[in-house]
Order: C-alpha cells, then sequence, then structure tokens
C-alpha cells in the first residue's frame, strides 16, 4: 500500500448538490435531479455530464418510463475506487473494504487488545486492510484510496487526537493519521466509534427516513453517538453525546476512570457489570457470558442488567426529553440482552414527556456487527464529495 491514490480533487458545490442527491437515492436521473435540485434541465445536464467526464456518475441503463422518453439512469461509479474501514474496540476489531458508492464489499473481524498499543494496533490494521484489497472478489478497478478510523474514546475534531481515553492505555494524545503514515500512503480520517456506528444505522427503516437519531452503544464502555438533521453532530469540539461521565442520581458512589464517582460508565458499561458479577460471587469471564447467564433466569445476572437498563435509561431520558429524536436506536453487545433493552425501554416512557415519545422509535441497532464500517466508509466519502475534499498525505 505504497501506491498514492488518485482520489477526486474538491468538488464545487454546485457539483456537491448533483452528487448528494444522487448518493441519497433520492434522484437517480437528469430528470428527478432537476426536480429534486429547482435546476433547469439543461443545467442539471450540463452538470451531470461533466461528472460523467470525471468518471464518478455514470449512467446504467434507461429508467422507468411515466409516458415519455425513458430517463437515463444514473448512479455514482462504485468501482472508482476503495475506502478502508476499521472499527477498533476494547478487545476485538472490525475492517471492512467499502466502494465509492457506499456498498460494504467485505468484512473481517477478530479479537485484539487495545492496550497493544497504536503502533502495534494500527500497524495490524494496515496489514489486514492490504491483504483484502488483494484477496477482494469484487468488481473495483483501482486501488484503496483512504482509510476511515473509529476507536473507542474521544477524538478532538479540532487536533484529531484521540483525548484522555478510559480504556486505551498508551493512546492519549495520539492522532491515528501520524502513525498510520507509517504503514500506509493514502489519507487517513478517526472518529469516535459511536460516532461511527450512530451514521452507519441513518438507514431508511421501512420507508420512513429518520434523520434525527440518538444511538448509544454498551460495549465495554458506553458511548453514544447524535444524527442532528440527517448529518452527524458533533459539537464545537468533537464531544456532543460523551454521556459515558454523566451522574446516575442516587447511585453508589463507585469509582470512574475520570475521578469521580457515580459515572454511568462505572456503574451500568459492561467492564462494570462483569466486575460486580464477580464481587457478588460468580465468576464469569466477559459480558456475553452473563448475558447468556439471564437468559436462563440467573437472579444476579438478571437483576444486574436490568438494573444497568435503567441507569442508561434515565440518562437517555434527558437526552430524549432535550433533543426530541425520530429514533434511538440501542447498539453494543448489552443491546443483546433483552433484559437490559426492556429496563431501557420502561424508563424513557416513564420519564419522557408523552408528546416526546409519541412519535419515538426506540430500536436495536440493524447491523450490530457492521454499523461501525458502513459509518466509517460514509464519512470519508461525504468528506470526498465534498466542496472541502481529502488530501493525500505528504
Amino acid at each position: 500500500m505504497t501506491e498514492l491514490p488518485r482520489l477526486p480533487q474538491p468538488y464545487s458545490p454546485q457539483s456537491v448538490e448533483i452528487l448528494a442527491a444522487l448518493r441519497s437515492g433520492r434522484a437517480n436521473s437528469r430528470a428527478a435531479l432537476a426536480k429534486m435540485t429547482g435546476l433547469s434541465p439543461s443545467t442539471v445536464a450540463a452538470r451531470v455530464d461533466a461528472l460523467i467526464g470525471r468518471g464518478h456518475i455514470v449512467e446504467t441503463g434507461p429508467g422507468e418510463s411515466r409516458g415519455g422518453r425513458r430517463p437515463r439512469h444514473l448512479e455514482i461509479r462504485g468501482n472508482a475506487g476503495l475506502v478502508g474501514c476499521v472499527d477498533l474496540g476494547v478487545d476485538r476489531a472490525s475492517f471492512g473494504l467499502v466502494d465509492f458508492a457506499g456498498t460494504l464489499l467485505a468484512e473481517q473481524h477478530m479479537s485484539l487488545d487495545i492496550a497493544a498499543g497504536p503502533h502495534e494496533v494500527l500497524a495490524l490494521a494496515a496489514t489486514t486492510l492490504s491483504k483484502m484489497v488483494v484477496d477482494a472478489d469484487a468488481p473495483v478497478t483501482t486501488r484503496l484510496c483512504g482509510i476511515s478510523v473509529g476507536v473507542p474514546g474521544p477524538v478532538s475534531s479540532a487536533s484529531n487526537q484521540v483525548i484522555s481515553p478510559s480504556r486505551m492505555p498508551g493512546w492519549n494524545g495520539v492522532t491515528v493519521a501520524e502513525v498510520m503514515k507509517q504503514f500506509v500512503s493514502v489519507p487517513v480520517i478517526v472518529n469516535n466509534d459511536a460516532n461511527l456506528m450512530a451514521v452507519g444505522e441513518l438507514l431508511d427503516v421501512d420507508g420512513d427516513v429518520y434523520d434525527n437519531q440518538v444511538l448509544i452503544k454498551v460495549g465495554s464502555g458506553i458511548g453514544c453517538g447524535i444524527i442532528s438533521g440527517g448529518a452527524l453532530y458533533t459539537g464545537s469540539n468533537g464531544w456532543a453525546g460523551d454521556i459515558s461521565h454523566v451522574s446516575v442520581p442516587g447511585a453508589a458512589p463507585v469509582p470512574c476512570s475520570c475521578g469521580r464517582t457515580g459515572c454511568l460508565d462505572a456503574l451500568a458499561s459492561g467492564n462494570a457489570l462483569v466486575k460486580e458479577m464477580r464481587v457478588a460471587g460468580t465468576d464469569v469471564q466477559s459480558v456475553e457470558a452473563m448475558i447468556e447467564l439471564a437468559q436462563d433466569a440467573h437472579p444476579t445476572a438478571t437483576g444486574l442488567l436490568r438494573n444497568a437498563g435503567v441507569m442508561t435509561g434515565g440518562v437517555l431520558a434527558t437526552i430524549v426529553n432535550f433533543f426530541n429524536p425520530d429514533r434511538l436506536v440501542l447498539g453494543g453487545v448489552l443491546a443483546n440482552s433483552s433484559v437490559f433493552v426492556a429496563g431501557v425501554r420502561a424508563t424513557l416512557y416513564a420519564d419522557c414527556l408523552p408528546m416526546v415519545t409519541e412519535q419515538l422509535s426506540v430500536d436495536v441497532a440493524r447491523y450490530p456487527a457492521t454499523a461501525g464500517l458502513r459509518g466509517a466508509g460514509r464519512v470519508f466519502l461525504d468528506r470526498m464529495f465534498s466542496a472541502e475534499g481529502i488530501r493525500t498525505p505528504a
């Protein structure tokens, strides 16, 4: 992976308007683009022809006729390139290849210890993606053009550094793109893993479009991603949605990695629940094992999982009342526990205003294993198909 990619140059705002309409799936012909954008047919035709000339839009055949001449079907040219996607967890990692149309073509999942440090972990990521590109059985005519990485910790939107992660020893202050430059010669961007999962779950669900969503990812730790107006919202510095250190009212003063006590992460995360099980006399090795015990009606496991759901639901109720989202998505390993999910739901509907929950959809993640990869690909492509663009590193 040493050859520099041929990334498209930044697009004009006029081209971005056409690309955005095509990428959303809400327009797939010149006529539909004219109707959606309000531009004249001749203006749309000129912009489309220019983008076809750049190689990132293709005509794939006649579309559906509505009584007149059949329109030519347009779409993003997926095989123009690949984006390597990395979704890092505390003890596992997922890798994927996404084409320029946003389709996840390949995926690979493995155990991994994030505490091994940024150099070892990111070297493995680069090697794994390189092999996946070689092994990919897909109609892609070019090589890897960039990498999008998700990490289980806060990422500054100003410096792109990982800042004060609670479960990533050796990563504080690390700029992932700078480390990756030792192994690859393609652009690298980094985001928080819950943010990427939220983007990956931004879908048309049963014909409905949910442009305002909150996703909570409860695994070894707790993270949250916010979608506002159809776009990822990260706040002024990148910390929006970090609910792991919200204090739980009336909770036990359990010490947290942030130095305070009674934080949601210290009480309701997977790591916290496993510790509680061991203190209670049941030596479980993982939260997955704990969930299995609850499925067999183990009283301690069931009680702890439900209580974690109640505490999580209480924190989420404040967010739902304030933000009034269309959809709340539960992701992470604890979303596999019906007891935990029931606790979240019950508390939400008890603590939220009826007018807020009347239209609220509360769902378990549709893509629990791949939402992070899908989101990583989309975030990279959103930036690539923009007026800002993505630059190849020097």
